[in-house]
C-alpha cells in the first residue's frame, strides 16, 4: 500500500521544509555560522571530559547533527556533544578502561549506538511518556551534582596542574602559572562576552586569541599542555567490534541513563522551540531523529550526542527561523575538518577546561533547592538526595539519578496509598470543605458524608474502606453514608470489588449508602460488575446539589438509583 504524503512527512519530517529565498539564506547562514564557532571549541573540550580523542569532538558536530535535523520534527535545535553526556561517558567507563585508549572508544561507541538504539525504538513505538517517569526534582538534583563535578574536574588544567594526581600536586613542583592565567582569563573573557554581546562567537574567538597568544610566547616548546595535532579530514566509518555478555550488561544500564539524560535536555530545548514555533512538541520523532543522531555519531567513531540547551537558546537568539540555519552550521564543521584542524594546535588545555567549567558553572543553581523547599519539602529533600547520591557514587554517577527515581517513584506510590479521604461540611461559601478543619456542622443528623480526592483503585480502596469502617464503629447510631464521587475519575477490579463490600457491610447493618456526581466511566464499572443494582439501600445523585437537598430533608426520601449513564457525570 502506497503512503500518503501525510504519512511520509510525519516519518520524513524533512519533506516539510519551507523553500528558502535569498533573504531566508542569508539570515540562517549568519546564525549557522554563529553557532558552528561556538560548537567547534566546545566539541574539542567536550571530547576530553569524555575521555575521547579530541577530534571525535567535532565529529559529533557533523554527521550527527545533520542526521537528527533530517529526522527530528524540531527545527531550531543544536545536536551535537553536550556537557552531561560527556560526563556520563567519562564516569561510566572509567572503571571499565583507560581513557583515550582504543578499548575505551570502543566502549563508548557501543554505548551511543546502545544509547542511540534505545532512543528510536522508544520514538518508532511511541513509548516517549515512559521517560517523563524522572520528575523536575530528581533532574534539578542530577544536573546540579553532575555540574559540581564537571566543574572540580577541571579545576587541574585551570591551576596549571594539567595531568598531575593529587601527590604530585602535593609534593611536585609549582603549577604552571601561565596555564592558570589562559585558564581563569578564559573565563572571564566567556563571562563577559555572555553579558555584554551574547551573539558574538566568544567562545571560538576565545580559542582564536589564546592559540595566537601561546604560539607567540612558545607556550608548548616550553612544555605547556595544548591540544597538539588533530587529524585532518572528514571522519571515516567505524566499528567498534563485537561485545562480550559481561561488557554488554556494564554498559546497558549507563546507555538507558544516556537516553534518559539526553532525552530531558532535548526537552528543555525542544519545548522552547516548539512554543515559539506555535506548534505542539512531537517528543516521539524527536526521540527518532536524535537516536539516528547517536546511531550516525557512534559509526563514525564518535561519543553521544544530544541537543544542547545553550547552542539552541544561542540559535534562536541569533535569528535563526529554520532548518536551515543548521545545514549551514554542518557545513561549517565540515570546512573546519578539512582545513583548519592545524590552527588549534597551539590552544592551551586550560582554555579547554575554562569552556567546560563556564558552561556547567552556568547549571549551578544553589536558589533552586531553596525554592523547592518553599513548595515542597518532601520533593525538596529528594532533590538533595539525588544531589548528594549523584557526588557520592562518582564516577558511577547513574547511581544518583535511579536512587532519585526510586525515591520520586516511592514517594509517587505513598501518595496514592494514603490518599486524602476527608469528612465534608457546607461552607458559608456553598461548597463542600474539609469539616473539621473548617469547623463545619455536619450535613445531617447520623450522617457521615466523606469524599475521596484519589481513583478508587488498588493502591487506594482500602484506605476508603477502613475509613468508612472506623466511622460505623466510633458512631453507633450512623444511619447514612454519603460518598461524594466527583474526584474519582477511575475504578479498576480492586476498587470494584471494594466498593462492593462497603456496600455489603452497610446493608448488613442498616445503614444507607448514597453516591452523588459519579462520573460515567467509573458507573460503567461499577455497572458491569453488578454493584449498582437497584436497592432499597443504595441512592444516587446526579450533582452534589441534588444530594445535599435530599439529604437535608427532614424525613425525605432520597430518590433511587437510577442505572441510566445519564445519571452519572461525563
Amino acid at each position: 500500500m502506497a503512503l500518503t504524503r501525510d504519512q511520509l512527512e510525519r516519518w520524513l519530517p524533512f519533506l516539510t521544509w519551507p523553500r528558502p529565498d535569498r533573504a531566508l539564506l542569508v539570515n540562517e547562514a549568519a546564525a549557522g555560522v554563529t553557532v558552528a564557532l561556538m560548537v567547534i571549541p566546545q566539541g574539542v573540550a567536550y571530547a576530553a571530559l569524555a575521555g575521547m580523542p579530541l577530534v571525535t569532538g567535532v565529529y559529533a558536530a557533523l554527521l550527527p547533527a545533520l542526521i537528527a535535523l533530517l529526522f527530528s520534527s524540531s527545527a531550531r535545535l543544536s545536536v551535537g556533544p553536550t556537557a552531561l553526556t560527556s560526563l556520563l561517558v567519562g564516569a561510566s567507563l572509567a572503571p571499565l578502561a583507560i581513557p583515550g585508549s582504543a578499548e575505551w572508544v570502543a566502549y563508548a561507541v557501543w554505548l551511543t549506538l546502545l544509547s542511540g538504539l534505545m532512543q528510536v525504538t522508544l520514538g518508532a513505538a511511541r513509548f516517549g511518556w515512559l521517560l517523563r517517569m524522572v520528575n523536575s526534582p530528581v533532574l534539578m538534583g542530577f544536573t546540579q551534582g553532575a555540574a559540581v563535578l564537571i566543574t572540580l574536574s577541571q579545576l587541574p588544567a585551570l591551576l596549571g596542574y594539567t595531568g598531575r594526581s593529587v601527590v604530585q600536586v602535593m609534593h611536585g613542583p609549582l603549577p604552571d602559572l601561565v596555564a592558570i592565567a589562559f585558564g581563569l582569563g578564559g573565563m572571564a573573557m566567556l563571562w563577559l562576552g555572555k553579558r555584554l554581546a551574547p551573539k558574538f562567537p566568544t567562545t571560538m574567538a576565545l580559542v582564536a586569541a589564546a592559540a595566537a597568544i601561546s604560539a607567540a610566547v612558545g607556550y608548548a616548546l616550553n612544555g605547556g599542555a595544548v591540544i597538539g595535532k588533530l587529524p585532518a579530514g572528514l571522519p571515516h566509518f567505524y566499528w567498534p567490534g563485537g561485545l562480550t555478555v559481561n561488557e554488554l550488561g556494564n554498559l546497558l544500564l549507563p546507555a538507558f541513563l544516556v537516553t534518559l539524560v539526553s532525552f530531558l535536555e532535548t526537552a528543555s530545548s525542544a519545548k522552547v522551540d516548539n512554543a515559539r514555533a506555535g506548534k505542539l512538541w512531537n517528543e516521539n520523532q524527536d526521540l527518532i531523529g536524535q537516536g539516528l543522531g547517536k546511531i550516525a555519531s557512534g559509526l563514525t567513531g564518535s561519543f553521544p550526542t544530544s541537543s544542547s540547551f545553550s547552542r539552541s537558546a544561542i540559535t534562536l537568539y541569533a535569528g535563526a527561523k529554520t532548518q536551515w540555519a543548521t545545514l549551514f552550521s554542518v557545513a561549517v564543521v565540515a570546512a573546519a575538518l578539512l582545513w583548519a584542524m592545524p590552527l588549534l594546535y597551539h590552544v592551551p588545555q586550560a582554555v579547554l577546561a575554562a569552556i567546560v567549567a563556564t558552561a556547567t558553572i552556568g547549571l549551578l543553581r544553589p536558589s533552586a533547592f531553596v525554592a523547592l523547599w518553599r513548595i515542597s519539602r518532601i520533593e525538596a529533600a529528594i532533590a538533595l538526595g539525588t544531589f548528594v547520591l549523584t557526588i557520592a557514587t562518582a564516577p558511577s554517577i547513574y547511581w544518583g539519578v535511579l536512587g532519585g527515581l526510586l525515591a520520586a517513584l516511592a514517594h509517587y506510590m505513598y501518595r496514592h496509598l494514603h490518599p486524602r479521604i476527608i469528612e465534608v461540611g457546607l461552607h458559608p461559601d456553598g461548597s463542600l470543605r474539609d469539616r473539621h478543619l473548617w469547623h463545619l456542622p455536619p450535613l445531617a443528623p447520623d450522617l457521615y458524608a466523606l469524599r475521596m480526592d484519589a481513583e478508587l483503585d488498588f493502591a487506594s480502596a482500602s484506605t476508603l474502606e477502613r475509613a468508612i469502617t472506623v466511622a460505623l464503629a466510633q458512631r453507633p447510631g450512623l444511619t447514612d453514608v454519603c460518598l461524594f464521587a466527583y474526584p474519582i475519575n477511575r475504578i479498576d477490579i480492586t476498587g470494584a470489588e471494594v466498593f462492593g463490600s462497603i456496600r455489603r457491610l452497610l446493608e448488613s447493618q442498616g445503614v444507607r449508602l448514597h453516591i452523588s456526581g459519579l462520573k460515567l466511566p467509573a458507573q460503567q464499572v461499577l455497572e458491569r460488575a453488578g454493584l449498582l443494582a437497584p436497592g432499597p439501600m443504595l441512592f444516587s445523585y446526579r450533582t452534589d446539589a441534588e444530594a445535599l437537598a435530599a439529604l437535608s430533608r427532614p424525613g425525605g426520601t432520597p430518590q433511587d438509583l437510577s442505572p441510566a449513564p445519564a445519571r452519572a457525570s461525563s
